[in-house]
């Protein structure tokens, strides 16, 4: 079973002005002459970190990190204003020219495997191929099933500790109460609602219980730009219409892409991934039998890199 590559250091950091408004982190490693592949991160709000550059063989690919608009690195800090589908997707792009990359390799996870498919379905000459990992469709049943009714089934226990901020009048729509909250004037409650959001998808993101992941999303900071941000954006449909993703699949019908999806993701169920696929029928399809929501699971990581290893033979 592949594991993680080597830990390794970025070559080139930058922060990029796209607006007047937010500046983006951009990070490269690995080879600057390699296959250039940008690393898509999930939320959207969650932001990159050092392990995301090992899913990729740094001797063969040119490895760009970037946080999105209000997240990690890029400033300001959970900024909601001029924040939108169509300005990442704009941002995305703005990297590529920056860069001077003609083509690239996307790989995304979650938030991120969205963003990826509207990026191809937008620029679908810029891109060398697809990987895609916990496919999330944004379709308002998508989001539903995660805040208000479905996960809470399978997470009884956690379900109630994410309802705890929220009155019991209230609870019929989670995500408007989540949203009140998170973009109150009210300190205390917002950073309290923002602890709760993220742990309970940290909670839901694994098979096997994980503290370290657990404690990584109930970081105040990380928080605070996942649930804002991901609140700001669900309750608006993702800026997108309904079902945008699959009834646009056939302008990348023919883009190189593997899916690669764990067969008990209680965060994206696995139904999007084979709605996906069917809609792509020349994809590669990988369910892990193992495996949850995350990238770091040992069923996913392994799919993941050998993907990343045969779309560097390919690619040479």
């Amino acid at each position: 079973m592949r594991t993680l590559y080597p830990e390794i250091s970025s070559y080139n950091k930058l922060h990029l002005p796209v607006d007047d408004l937010h500046t983006l982190y951009i990070e490269e490693s690995g080879n600057p002459k390699g296959i250039p592949v940008i690393f898509i991160h999930g939320g959207p709000g969650g932001g990159t970190s050092s392990a995301h550059r090992r899913f990729f063989n740094p001797e063969k690919y040119r490895i760009i990190l970037f946080d999105q608009r209000g997240c990690g690195r890029s400033t300001p800090h959970s900024e909601l204003h001029e924040n939108t589908t169509n300005k990442l997707l704009e941002d995305m792009e703005k990297i590529r020219e920056h860069l001077s990359i003609d083509q690239w390799l996307l790989f995304g996870g979650s938030w991120g495997s969205t963003l990826s498919l509207l990026y191809a379905q937008a620029f679908p000459d810029k891109v060398l191929g697809l990987i895609l990992r916990g496919i999330f469709l944004c379709r308002k049943q998508d989001i539903q099933w995660f805040y208000q009714r479905g996960a809470s089934a399978i997470f009884p226990d956690y379900w109630k500790e994410y309802q705890h901020p929220i009155p019991t009048a209230e609870r019929h729509d989670m995500l408007s109460a989540y949203y009140k909250r998170l973009t109150s004037d009210n300190e205390i409650a917002r950073m309290s609602a923002a602890k709760a959001w993220s742990i309970w998808e940290g909670r839901c993101s694994t098979i096997d219980p994980n503290a370290d992941i657990v404690d990584h999303f109930g970081d105040p900071h990380f928080a605070l730009a996942m649930a804002r941000i991901e609140a700001h954006y669900f309750i608006n449909n993702a800026f997108i219409d309904e079902n945008q993703i699959l009834n646009n699949c056939e302008s990348i019908k023919e883009i190189n892409t593997t899916i690669i999806h764990g067969r008990y993701d209680m965060i994206c169920p696995i139904e999007q991934a084979q709605a996906l696929h069917d809609h792509l029928p020349n994809s590669k399809f990988h369910i892990v039998r193992d495996a949850g929501h995350s990238a770091f699971e040992k069923g996913i990581t392994d799919n993941l890199i050998k993907t990343t290893d045969s779309f560097a033979l390919s690619l040479a």
